[in-house]
């Protein structure tokens, strides 16, 4: 049986893809795990950002709360809403954009900063190499739809 695809194609990842010279499968690991946990911040950081909107939407939805409770005859009810949660501090002393600040400040933007110098010095700043060797062990060669580049 003969193999229909075309055999070609060009070998292997680009270059900003490759390790660099003398990298170990190690180094190569650990560059990839580091990544990937910083990809995990990235996902915890937009669930903060997701809690911050969501919080705030519903400090807005209060206004109508209490409005409508004001214009039902409900005007107790309306102070001790607009009084007890409008505006509450979500932990004492800040709001919730004050929490995504000192976690971008604290934890965020230190971590980017050091997977960028551990990235600089491992590999040259390439990114994604532990990927695209992964993708090189699973694609079939000469495959249209698994080829190493676009």
């Amino acid at each position: 049986m003969s193999n229909a695809y075309d055999e070609t194609e060009r070998p292997g990842p680009d270059l900003e893809h490759r390790p660099p010279p003398g990298m170990s499968d190690t180094a190569l690991d650990a560059l990839g795990k580091l990544s990937e946990a910083l990809e995990t911040t990235e996902r915890a950081r937009g669930h903060l950002y997701s809690f911050h909107q969501l919080t705030g939407h519903a400090d807005l939805q209060l206004d109508d709360a209490v409005r409508l409770l004001r214009e039902s005859g409900h005007s107790e009810y309306a102070d001790v809403v607009e009084r007890e949660i409008l505006g509450r501090n979500v932990i004492p002393g800040h709001w919730t954009f004050q929490i995504a600040e000192a976690y971008d400040a604290t934890y965020y933007r230190p971590f980017a900063a050091v997977e960028e110098q551990v990235r600089q010095g491992l590999a040259d700043g390439r990114r994604h190499l532990y990927e695209a060797r992964m993708k090189e062990n699973r694609r079939t060669r000469g495959h249209p739809d698994h080829t190493a580049g676009p």
